[in-house]
């Protein structure tokens, strides 16, 4: 594939050929099989702060939050094969969950569900108008002692509300037929804009994107359409600065879908989109203009015949090291403690507290990786972290893109992952927000072809299953 290819038109090209593919004229929205290969549940819970908490993603933030223009909501999904193999989609309209956060559901799920990990993946929109949830970010935000503490009260809450969800999920199981289709939004924009001197977050018109809306529809015995999830590569960040908690475009789009199909539910996947932002943006406006065009995506693809998706469910679910550059030293620890920037001072002081304790920095960190496979009709790969899009071409230049879904933001969002050639360029996708994340520097060069290689791993490993 041309190195134009794997730009911003990828995606789009893919799109305007997939009737060539093998998308169309398989599944009708109104037809339902007489094999049952499936059962689906669903179940929400509103997840919006029922009081004032600080408002996560933004540095720029000095206060807490002071109302509500959208209620936050976590989904669920449980898809269960003719085998009786079950799986759980869990999405949140959260800036995303952080590793403690979902261990501790995942175990309480296990003991209460018989759940395995494996059957479990948890999404965060990434909206940047939520609460901040856990440590993550910390070093982001001058909270005093008791709006941690606040967190930490909603923290806990949170946990309690999504594994009550998930029971309410298994329990509401009914027959279901799957189709898988792709639509098209325009409007994420590559955001590394390079200057004489560096790479900086604004507009690179020229930047790879993916404009790949996947579509999943789950219809219930009767053809009629009981839920849809639908996934796009972008920031959630439309809606700048706002001290209202608000879900922004993907918080729309659910909600035009979900009032255009009364009883359906609508579920959002954030793709790759770590280096990409909503074009134009800074206002609740655009927030919903946006919202309002990947729902009309949406729509186009449930109008349309798709891709039936049959059975058997396969699950994945690994945890592997991902190797830090060379840590800092303390002298160099030492010397930024009299930074300007008073967040490079909050991470070297994080750091030596590490240093202290430990004798060392962290050289790793053990990377999330989920995989659902179904049949020969559809690969769903839940990737950790903020993620950027060369990650999401890639592996549909290598796996094919027509039965592919690559997810970001899934199970663990704990720092970007940058690809190599982000990593070299820097910027802050390639190192600069490891000071926020707190991390002891930006990803080793190895960091992309070590987790492309584990996806790979997988994929042999189902299809070995499968001969």
């Amino acid at each position: 594939m041309s190195d134009q290819l794997t730009r911003r038109h990828f995606l789009r090209r893919v799109s305007a050929g997939a009737a060539g593919l093998g998308l169309t004229a398989q599944f009708s929205p109104n037809a339902f099989g007489a094999r049952r290969e499936w059962k689906a549940g669903l179940a929400r819970v509103m997840i919006t702060p029922q009081k004032s908490l600080w408002m996560a993603g933004y540095a720029s933030r000095k206060k807490p939050s002071e109302g509500v223009i959208q209620d936050l909501y976590a989904k669920a999904l449980v898809l269960e094969d003719h085998s009786g193999k079950r799986a759980v989609l869990v999405t949140t309209d959260l800036v995303g969950l952080p590793a403690g956060v979902s261990h501790n559901i995942a175990e309480r799920v296990e003991k209460q569900y018989h759940l395995t990990r494996d059957q479990l993946l948890l999404s965060s929109s990434h909206t940047h108008g939520g609460p901040v949830v856990g440590k993550m970010l910390g070093t982001m935000y001058p909270m005093n002692s008791q709006q941690w503490a606040d967190v930490e009260a909603y923290t806990s809450e949170l946990e309690d509300k999504i594994v009550k969800l998930i029971g309410t999920s298994l329990k509401s199981l009914r027959p279901a037929r799957l189709g898988f289709g792709h639509g098209e939004a325009g409007f994420a924009m590559n955001r590394r804009a390079r200057t004489n001197e560096e790479v900086v977050i604004g507009v690179n018109k020229e930047g790879p994107v993916d404009y790949d809306v996947p579509v999943l529809r789950v219809d219930d015995k009767h053809g009629k359409l009981r839920a849809v999830v639908f996934g796009y590569a972008c920031h959630n960040t439309t809606a700048r600065d706002f001290m209202q908690f608000n879900a922004d475009y993907a918080g729309y789009a659910q909600a035009w879908l979900e009032n255009h199909h009364p009883g359906a539910t609508a579920l959002f996947i954030a793709g790759c989109g770590g280096d990409a932002n909503p074009y134009p943006r800074g206002t609740i406006e655009l927030a919903r203009q946006h919202g309002e065009e990947l729902a009309a995506a949406v729509e186009k693809v449930l109008g349309r015949d798709l891709q039936t998706v049959r059975g058997p469910l396969k699950i994945a679910y690994e945890e592997f090291p991902v190797a830090f550059a060379t840590p800092p030293g303390r002298e160099e620890l030492q010397a930024q403690l009299k930074s300007k920037d008073v967040y490079h001072r909050n991470w070297a002081e994080a750091m030596l507290k590490i240093l202290d304790r430990d004798g060392h920095l962290p050289t790793e960190y053990h990377y999330p990786l989920g995989m659902w496979q179904f049949g020969q009709d559809l690969t769903l790969i839940a990737l950790g972290g903020e993620v950027v899009v060369d990650y999401d071409l890639r592996l549909k230049k290598e796996l094919g893109p027509e039965k592919l879904w690559v997810a970001g933001y899934c199970n663990d969002v704990f720092a970007y992952i940058p690809s190599l050639r982000v990593l070299k360029e820097g910027g802050y996708e390639g190192g600069g927000a490891m000071v926020y994340y707190g991390h002891p520097g930006p990803f080793a060069p190895t960091i992309e072809e070590t987790i492309i290689g584990k996806v790979h791993d997988l994929i042999r490993q189902f299809r070995s299953e499968s001969s």
